[in-house]
């Protein structure tokens, strides 16, 4: 097991948080996404470390960037 936390930005509503957490959620071996709004914090548990190319990937894909 594996957790990661990073920093999002763009993010300015509650819908804003659900669709970062969809995208992740997607991700292989993702096994939670915990997303705070305020600090733009999103902490990921995975069966195994996740590359950061992976995780920019996924945001990007919900419209909003990896800080």
């Amino acid at each position: 097991m594996s957790t990661s936390t990073w920093t999002v930005t763009g993010m300015t509503c509650e819908h804003c948080v659900a669709s970062v957490t969809e995208e992740v959620g997607e991700l292989p071996g993702v096994r939670s996404v915990d997303v705070d709004l305020a600090s733009g914090q999103v902490r990921i548990s995975s069966e195994a470390p996740l590359p950061r190319e992976q995780v920019a990937a996924a945001v990007e894909e919900a419209g909003y960037t990896l800080g």
